[in-house]
């Protein structure tokens, strides 16, 4: 069918652009065309062969005696009939109707012109609904996992087990339901998924796919949305008579954030055409007809930002996260990204897995992948160890910049700066291990200190902030201690800083004078995304004391670590010239200028009963300077 659509619609365009040549193509030049003057000095002359009078037109066109032809025009007051009588020409008179006259010349100006306009409209509607669904805006764009596309499965999701086991579930109950309902239990109805991106959302949707032996629908929620209105809520019905007509089935909305922001907030209101579409997606998912064997699989990031009644039981019966890897599931990870690549024998994926704290399964596959490009690039048969731990670096500062022009003096300063940086985090109890230093250019750093921590943390206490101060603010005091100069270079460790001491008194309540309380009432902008704003909940005096405290708690750290410098000067200046030298101190070489490396603070922690906060498992730290 649709072949013989593109067929007639070329015809029209063919068949309009000829008509449309010929109507607007001048005449030939064997054609004369006379005025009335030389029409009468022809016709008295007797050099007239024979003529044809065009009466409603009040034209006429021709032959001479020597075969020239001729058009003329005339008044329509103009007896032509009578000259042509007396001078005994040989005449043809054609009268038209009005009518007929009128409706040739709408076609030949008109409607051939329009039609042209309304095919090329067609054909460019046509490409933008995908190249073949002329005015088919409401259909659903969901896709359909064919049999013949490589399938994903369960094996090859690592770091997810809890998910994994959930999702069994689902597809357990598909295969065989009746195990289910003898217990008088219902298939959920929609399942979400969020968490942080790259956390394996719509790799689990693929292994879901790969897995349920049922027809698998995958949409984006950019693909409800579409200039023209009810478009979004027409492909939500389409959508769900597939899923209906194929149940029991899946369907899977990929950023579902897109269609199913909070409702309310748009400048639109209740004829925001985003929000018709959320509450059509409402009403398929639970409203007054029951959907009976069709489950709704979501992904986000943003689950903030989601309306309340598509949070809501009998929608999405379950909202499960998937969350940055553990130790043991970023070393699983890496076992899937590996399989199958030609991995040399010193490669520990266990060491792999201890140094990329934080990092998420999509950072683990970026990882892998370069360092496979960099054993390509050294012309290597397999991927050893030092590719990996170089694109472990890449991950987290970006590529190396050795070409990077950097004069001695400068040199120097980041020498010394970096170097304040490792021998605080050294000597500091409640600091992460120093991984390496480096000041080669690498991304937007000049320089860069890595500390990885020994262990997965949760939690962070009040004397771990502390200590994580003074070593962002040690490359600034080393700067100080050494040259009496300061320069832009702790940009990036004064902003961090700033940041974890405001927190520290507005959010934890870590604050010995102002108390164990939050300060700062967070305004949510939806219509914006979202976005938090604080608003002030508190006097001016109180906010005095606020910024008083911060430049305490920022001060102290600057003392501290500027006192561990003091007393290490020598070192610092040992290191620092060390460094200068051989430009990267990592392994058995930064272990020699340094010192043992501590192994863990966890004694130490379980001596104190400190204040606690939750926090982001991403731990990896890199001082840069820009």
């Amino acid at each position: 069918m649709k072949k013989y659509i593109n067929i007639i619609v070329w015809f029209f365009i063919i068949v309009s652009v000829i008509v449309l040549f010929q109507v607007l193509m001048p005449r030939g030049e064997e054609t004369k065309q006379f005025n009335l003057n030389e029409l009468v000095k022809h016709v008295k002359s007797k050099n007239v062969k024979e003529i044809q009078v065009y009466d409603t037109e009040a034209r006429v066109s021709g032959t001479l005696k020597d075969g020239t032809e001729f058009d003329a025009n005339y008044p329509e007051d103009y007896e032509i009939s009578k000259l042509l009588l007396e001078n005994n020409v040989k005449t043809d008179i054609e009268r038209q109707s009005v009518w007929l006259g009128l409706v040739a010349n709408f076609f030949t100006y008109l409607f051939f012109p329009m039609l042209i306009l309304v095919v090329i409209w067609f054909v460019m509607i046509r490409q933008m609904q995908g190249g073949n669904k002329i005015m088919s805006f409401g259909k659903s764009k969901a896709k359909t996992i064919s049999k013949d596309q490589p399938k994903t499965t369960f094996k090859d999701v690592a770091g997810l087990d809890e998910v994994v086991e959930e999702m069994q579930e689902v597809k357990e109950f598909l295969e065989n339901p009746k195990k289910f309902q003898a217990l008088g239990a219902k298939i959920p109805k929609g399942i979400l998924l969020y968490g942080p991106p790259g956390t394996g959302k719509t790799l689990l949707a693929r292994a879901i796919a790969g897995e349920a032996n049922v027809p698998f629908f995958h949409i984006s929620g950019s693909d409800f949305v579409e200039m023209f209105v009810g478009v979004g809520a027409s492909r939500v019905r389409d959508l769900f008579e597939q899923a209906k007509t194929n149940a029991p089935a899946i369907i899977f909305v990929d950023e579902i954030d897109a269609v199913g922001r909070h409702r309310g907030a748009g400048l639109g209101g209740g004829h925001d055409e985003r929000e018709q579409t959320l509450n059509q997606l409402l009403v398929e998912m639970d409203g007054f007809d029951a959907r009976i064997g069709v489950i709704l699989l979501a992904a986000t990031n943003r689950p903030d930002i989601l309306d309340p009644a598509l949070l809501r039981p009998g929608r999405f019966d379950r909202q499960v996260i998937t969350d940055k890897p553990d130790l043991r599931g970023r070393e699983g990870i890496l076992k899937v990204h590996v399989r199958g690549k030609p991995v040399a024998k010193n490669v520990d994926l266990s060491v792999l897995a201890r140094s990329t704290p934080g990092f998420t399964g999509a950072d683990l596959a970026n990882m892998i992948n370069e360092g496979a490009l960099l054993a390509a690039r050294h012309n290597k048969k397999e991927i050893d160890m030092k590719e990996l731990q170089e694109a472990i670096e890449r991950v987290i500062a970006g590529p190396e910049r050795r070409t990077k022009l950097i004069s001695d003096r400068e040199k120097e300063i980041i020498a010394y700066h970096e170097t304040g940086h490792a021998l605080v985090a050294f000597t500091l109890p409640y600091t992460d291990p120093v991984h390496k230093i480096s000041i080669i250019p690498r991304g937007q750093a000049l320089g860069y200190t890595i500390t990885l921590p020994t262990e997965d943390r949760y939690l962070v206490s009040k004397s771990e902030l502390h200590n994580k101060l003074a070593q962002l603010l040690a490359g600034r005091a080393s700067e100080k201690l050494i040259f009496s100069e300061v320069t832009t270079g702790a940009h990036n460790d004064l902003e961090i800083a700033t940041k974890i001491a405001r927190q520290m008194v507005t959010e934890y309540g870590m604050s010995d004078r102002l108390g164990p309380r939050t300060l700062g009432q967070k305004t949510e902008q939806v219509f914006l995304g979202r976005d938090f704003n604080a608003n002030p909940d508190y006097s001016d005096r109180v906010a005095s004391e606020i910024d008083g405290e911060i430049k305490q708690i920022i001060d102290d750290a600057y003392m501290e670590a500027t006192k561990v410098l003091k007393r290490k000067k020598t070192k610092l200046e040992a290191i620092a010239k060390k460094l200068m030298d051989v430009e990267t101190l990592e392994g058995g070489s930064l272990e020699k200028v340094l010192g043992k490396q501590k192994k863990a603070n966890n004694d130490k922690r379980k001596d104190k009963k400190p204040s606690v906060k939750k926090e982001d498992k991403k731990s990896k730290e890199t001082d840069k300077e820009t």
